[in-house]
């Protein structure tokens, strides 16, 4: 066995960055071709019936991966040099998870043959529930923790497209629901077998010495409370909805919650990629380069989210009528409420997972998303029955600010000092000034909804850039220069 992996191997931050925006791009581009035809076909009804069943699903998909999507990374970041070291310690991760998602899917069958809500649709929910059984295998955490951005990129988009074209092919009438979250199921399904198949070029399966599952458990279970955490009001909304109200309200709130789910996708294309790379240089204690790192990603996460944030509130009628269509007139304001999460959602992304997490703090971080889940659960119990999917919007957006406001108290001794080198009030300026002529371009004769879009982002986006531009924004020569991070970060 090889002591030592090649070094060349690993990416630039800057590749990878480009990457994973080729990903976040394909994210945003497939449901713009999918959403629109999904919605019309299968109405709120059917869309609210997949989208019920996907997260019941997901909190048992949760339960089986533990902490292990973000611990996998940060633990094989660390050795990812030695190959040895990095076989071992993968082989221990895939067998904490292997044992906990044969007691996750075995629980998640008897619920569904027991539970009268789930009963009633089998098999929709066995659909959803191929990816509890499959996600063990994808270990896309590895994948990560090497950084291989280029293969996942290329491999998401690859079964992206396949799950498209079937969906196309299958998918014409309201009852072909399952059919759609089949067609779904099998774009995570085939990257998870994919990525199982070649694991063997980067791991060897051989058991070297005894294993030492202990060392993995503790903060496997803190990072698993935080996103059971994270998940009640990423999912919990969806399925108090589900029981308080009816599927036509879970529809109107998931039309909205998938653009805001794309465009934090977008916002956040940094952000995913800078885990094993903070957690490489904490091993390394190189500090220099982990807090320009740090102070880069803020910036571009106020640099994109601000705007926006902003432009999508002000154009969120347009947005659901030209994506879901004029059924879901409801998601409007609420597209608006959660839209205001996507600021808090970019900085705790970076400071809680990019930044706390590598430097081993994460019982501050699932301080923090305990937080934020108390209050969307207490807020979600007061509005859902008033307000419905307006008031769970709410109540997410709300949930969201208090988790900042919690790190940003935990991490004020990491992270104040990057912040001061930040120029928010800047973008927050700039923002407001793009909207200006944004507003009577909104207010010309053009009843379309795509090229009322168009129109009012070549206005508000332009506007945005040609303002930094003239600014002298560092951040934005540096986009123009294609000098992202080449420049500030050691390659």
């Amino acid at each position: 066995m090889s002591g030592k992996t090649n070094k060349e191997q690993v990416h630039s931050v800057k590749y990878n960055f480009i990457m994973n925006f080729i990903l976040t791009a394909s994210t945003f581009l497939f449901p713009l071709i999918t959403f629109p035809y999904v919605t019309r076909v299968l109405h709120a009804a059917g869309n609210g019936k997949v989208n019920f069943a996907a997260s019941v699903a997901n909190y048992f998909l949760m339960v089986a991966s533990l902490g292990i999507p973000t611990y996998g990374v940060k633990a094989c970041a660390k050795v990812r040099d030695d190959r040895e070291k990095l076989s071992k310690t993968a082989q221990e991760i895939l067998l904490i998870n292997l044992i906990a998602t044969i007691l996750v899917s075995a629980t998640y069958v008897v619920c569904v043959f027991t539970i009268p809500r789930f009963s009633q649709d089998k098999v929709l929910f066995l659909i959803e529930g191929i990816n509890i059984v499959l996600n063990m295998f994808g270990a896309n955490w590895l994948y990560q923790a090497l950084e291989k951005y280029d293969y996942i990129t290329a491999r998401s988009i690859f079964f992206k497209a396949i799950s498209v074209v079937l969906m196309f092919l299958f998918v014409h009438q309201q009852d072909d629901y399952r059919i759609y979250a089949a067609t779904t199921v099998l774009a995570a399904v085939g990257s998870n077998v994919l990525n199982f198949a070649r694991l063997y070029e980067y791991i060897s399966f051989k058991k070297t010495g005894k294993y030492n599952f202990r060392q993995h458990l503790k903060p496997i279970f803190v990072l698993f409370a935080q996103s059971v955490a994270s998940s009640i009001y990423l999912n919990l909304d969806t399925v108090m909805l589900g029981f308080m109200k009816t599927d036509t309200d879970v529809g109107l709130y998931t039309a909205a919650v998938k653009i805001k789910t794309v465009l934090v996708s977008v916002v956040t294309s940094l952000g995913n990629v800078l885990l094993p790379r903070m957690s490489y240089y904490v091993h390394q204690n190189n500090k220099k380069d982990f807090n320009k790192l740090l102070t880069i990603a803020l910036s571009a996460e106020l640099f994109m989210s601000l705007p926006f944030c902003a432009y999508f509130i002000f154009e969120a009628k347009d947005c659901i009528f030209f994506l879901a269509g004029q059924e879901y007139v409801g998601s409007v304001p609420v597209m608006q409420w959660i839209n205001l999460s996507i600021v808090p959602i970019s900085l705790t992304t970076v400071i809680g997972i990019q930044t706390l997490t590598p430097l081993n703090r994460e019982n501050q971080v699932l301080y923090s998303v305990i937080v934020g889940a108390v209050s969307d659960f207490l807020l979600n119990l007061a509005l859902i029955p008033e307000w419905g999917a307006a008031g769970a919007a709410f109540a997410t957006m709300v949930a969201e600010y208090l988790v900042l406001v919690a790190q940003l108290i935990k991490g004020r001794d990491v992270v104040s000092e990057a912040f001061k080198h930040v120029k928010f009030v800047r973008y927050a300026v700039v923002t407001v000034i793009a909207l200006i002529p944004t507003i009577p371009v909104s207010m010309l004769p053009v009843t379309n909804s795509f090229l009322r879009l168009v129109m009012t982002a070549v206005a508000f986006f332009g506007v945005y850039a040609l303002v930094l531009y003239f600014r002298k924004d560092e951040l934005m020569y540096r986009l123009l220069d294609n000098r992202f991070t080449a420049k500030l970060i050691k390659k």
